[in-house]
This record gives C-alpha cells, structure tokens and sequence, in this order.
C-alpha cells in the first residue's frame, strides 16, 4: 500500500480535483512560526500539492457554521517528505497554514499516513483559524495492518462519510483514523457508532499510550531494583497501572 492507494481509496470525484503544487513559501510565511521550523520545511519537504477541494458546488455536502467555527469547504493536500524530515512537525505546520480543514496525505518513503485536525476561530485574532485540539493521524504499517487494508480502504471512501454537514463529513475521516488505531490494540476494525463513542475512543487511545509509557518505565526500573521492598512496592504498582491499560483498552 502506497500513497497512491490511500488517494484512489478516496474516490474523490473529478469536479472537485485541483491538482495544483503548493510552493514552500506558503508554509514558510503560514505555517512557520519559528527559524527550526523554517529549516524543517526547507530541508524536509519534498512536494506539497492541493489535490481537491471539497465544498458543497463539488460533492453536495452542505457547509457548517456555529460560534466556535466555520466549514465551508475541507482541502485534500498530499506532503512528500524526503529522508530524515520531521514527519510529525511537519503534518503540524500544513495544517496551521492552510486556513481550512485539511485531509493531509503525507508519504515519506514506503511509510504513507493520513492525518486530521479540526480548526476553529482564533479568540486572539479576529477572522484567524487555528488548530481545535491536536492533530491525529496514523502511520501505515504494512506489517501490523495488511489484512485491516481492505476494511480501512472501503472505509475511508467519501461516499461512505456521513453528509449532514462539511464538519459531519470530516469528523468521519477522523473516526476512521481512530478506528485504525483502536484495531491493532483490538483486533477488529469498527467505525464508531456515535459521536460520543468516536470522542472516548480518541481519549482511551491517548490514556493506552500514557499507561503503556508507564508500564515500560516500571518495568525497567523494577529490573534495576536491589531492594526487596522496594521492589514489590515497583510490582504492586505495576499490576495496579495494567489494570488501568485493561480498563482504558475495553473503552476501545
């Protein structure tokens, strides 16, 4: 699977293509805010380009507003990042230039992603957008996830995303993402039922990698332990951090 798979796996429809390069200036004057950021874009990105734009003229999905943001169309960009760059900084900066949401396609080597992230009005500067909460994304991993292709493939595809709202249609890209994380911790690839089931899913994910992060660290301070006792006090504790993980796993 290859980035070439996830954009036909969309099935973007042709009135809404664009299909036209970004250039690197954009980043460097949007979504630059500091000279080591500035180098990453530099250094890092091979190739931006706008591949479509959907909007209600072009896939028939009516706009959303409310107080805290505006949706009027969702932007489908590809990033082409060479060698060593800063995947994760760099999926970070497109999405703070580009004022509108962005499915972010990104490719560096035979590694592709996709990547979210919601954007609301700016409370400091009137008319700017900026990013409503972190961005999410997942890291195609041939070897964990071949045989979930299939179920994420059809999954992904517009005409599967829910069509009330531009905002309804995104977040479904979103909780598919999510449900790819949920299913190599699972097993079993499943679409959240709700919006309520799709949030916690996104805050059980976020308390598995924290509980994980703990677990590694107790065991290997418990392997370093001279101390008896305080080498059961590491154990107690680590039996009582899995199971928070078991607990945080079944809200998956």
């Amino acid at each position: 699977m290859n980035g070439d798979a996830l954009l036909a796996a969309l099935d973007l429809p042709a009135g809404s293509r664009v299909d036209q390069r970004v250039p690197k200036k954009l980043l460097l004057e949007n979504g630059a805010p500091t000279p080591t950021d500035k180098r990453h874009i530099t250094e890092g990105v091979e190739e931006l380009l706008w591949l479509a734009t959907l909007k209600p003229t072009t896939i028939g999905v009516p706009e959303y507003r409310d107080e805290a943001r505006e949706y009027l169309e969702i932007a489908v960009l590809r990033l082409r990042l060479r060698t060593g760059a800063k995947v994760a900084r760099l999926m970070e900066l497109v999405h703070r230039a580009i004022p509108y949401p962005v499915l972010l396609l990104t490719e560096q080597g035979e590694r592709p992603g996709v990547s979210t992230a919601h954007k609301r009005w700016s409370q400091s500067e009137e008319g700017e957008t900026v990013l409503d909460g972190e961005v999410f994304s997942v890291e195609w991993d041939a070897r964990r996830d071949a045989e979930r292709w299939p179920a994420f493939r059809d999954a992904l595809t517009l005409g599967r995303q829910p069509r009330a709202t531009l905002y309804a249609l995104y977040q479904g890209w979103m909780n598919t993402l999510v449900a790819l994380h949920a299913a190599r911790i699972t097993g079993a690839f499943v679409i959240a039922a709700t919006a309520e089931h799709a949030a916690d899913r996104r805050d059980a994910l976020r308390e598995c990698a924290r509980l994980d992060a703990m677990i590694t660290r107790l065991r290997a301070s418990a392997v370093k332990e001279k101390q008896i006792t305080r080498k059961v006090e590491l154990n107690l504790e680590l039996k009582n951090i899995e199971a928070q993980l078991t607990a945080a796993r079944e809200r998956l």
